[in-house]
C-alpha cells in the first residue's frame, strides 16, 4: 500500500461521485496480477489518466506510473503530487532519460502508463503511433496492456472549456487482451494500434446515443469534431506556430 497513491485515488473517487460520473470499467482480468506492464491507452484529453488507471486499482490494488509532459512536474502544486506518486516526467525535446525510467521501472515490475499517440487527439479517433510503447514493452519483456478510454474527452479536452460540475457523464475504460513483446518495434506498434482501433470501435458503438453536432462526438458519428485529416493537419499548424516561436526567441 502507498498511501499518498491511495488517499489521490480516495479523492479522484469522490471528486467522480459528485460530478455524477458513470463509470463502465471492462477488461480488468487482461491487467496483469502481478509483474509489469505497458499500458497503452488513448489521449482524447488531459484526465485521461485519471480513468486509465482504474481496470489497475481493480486488478488487486495496483498502480500505474504515468509518464508525462515534465511541465506537469514543474507546477509548485502538481509537481510534488506526481513525484511522490511515481510518475515518470517526459521531456519531448530529450525522451532518453524518462525512457530509460520507464524500462527501469517495467524491469522492477511495475505497471507503466504511456500515451503513444503522444498529444491528444482532437478528432477522439486514434492518431498514428510513436514506436515508444513498443520499444519499452521489447527491451523490459513486458506486455503491452490496449487500453481504451471514451467519454473522458465531454469533461476536459484542447480548445474547450473544462466542464468539472455535475455534469452525469458517461465514462467507458475498456482493456483488450495483453500483447506479447515480439517483433519488430514497428510491427509490435502496428499490432497495439490494431487492438485499440477495434476496443475503440467497440466501446464508441456502445456508448451512444451521440448528439448531432456536439464537439465531443466524432465526425463520423455525426459531431462537431474535426476528422481525423482535419485535425491532425491543425496538429501540424499548431508545431509550425510553436516552431516560429521558438525561431523568433533565439533571434
Amino acid at each position: 500500500m502507498e498511501p499518498v497513491y491511495a488517499s489521490v485515488v480516495s479523492t479522484a473517487r469522490m471528486l467522480w461521485l459528485a460530478q455524477g460520473l458513470k463509470l463502465d470499467i471492462s477488461g480488468v482480468e487482461n491487467v496483469p496480477a502481478d509483474g509489469p506492464g505497458v499500458v497503452a491507452f488513448n489521449h482524447t484529453g488531459y484526465l485521461d489518466f485519471t480513468f486509465a488507471g482504474i481496470p489497475a486499482f481493480l486488478q488487486g490494488r495496483r498502480y500505474v506510473r504515468f509518464m508525462a509532459k515534465k511541465e506537469v512536474f514543474d507546477n509548485p502544486v502538481g509537481g510534488p503530487i506526481m513525484r511522490s506518486l511515481k510518475h515518470i516526467p517526459v521531456d519531448r525535446g530529450n525522451g532518453a532519460e524518462s525512457y530509460q525510467a520507464a524500462v527501469d521501472y517495467l524491469k522492477r515490475g511495475e505497471l507503466v502508463g504511456v500515451y503513444p499517440e503522444a498529444t491528444i487527439s482532437r478528432s477522439f479517433e486514434l492518431k498514428g503511433f510513436k514506436s515508444g510503447a513498443a520499444r519499452m514493452a521489447l527491451e523490459s519483456g513486458a506486455p503491452l496492456i490496449p487500453t481504451i478510454v471514451w467519454g473522458a474527452q465531454r469533461i476536459w479536452t484542447k480548445g474547450h472549456p473544462r466542464n468539472m460540475g455535475r455534469s452525469g457523464a458517461k465514462i467507458m475504460v475498456g482493456v483488450s487482451e495483453p500483447i506479447q513483446p515480439e517483433g519488430t518495434p514497428a510491427e509490435l506498434t502496428a499490432r497495439l494500434h490494431e487492438s485499440m482501433r477495434a476496443k475503440l470501435t467497440e466501446l464508441q458503438d456502445t456508448y451512444g446515443p451521440y448528439p448531432p453536432g456536439e464537439f465531443w462526438v466524432p465526425a463520423a458519428r455525426g459531431g462537431g469534431a474535426p476528422t481525423l485529416e482535419e485535425a491532425n493537419a491543425m496538429d501540424v499548424a499548431d508545431a509550425e506556430k510553436k516552431a516560429r516561436k521558438r525561431a523568433e526567441r533565439e533571434d
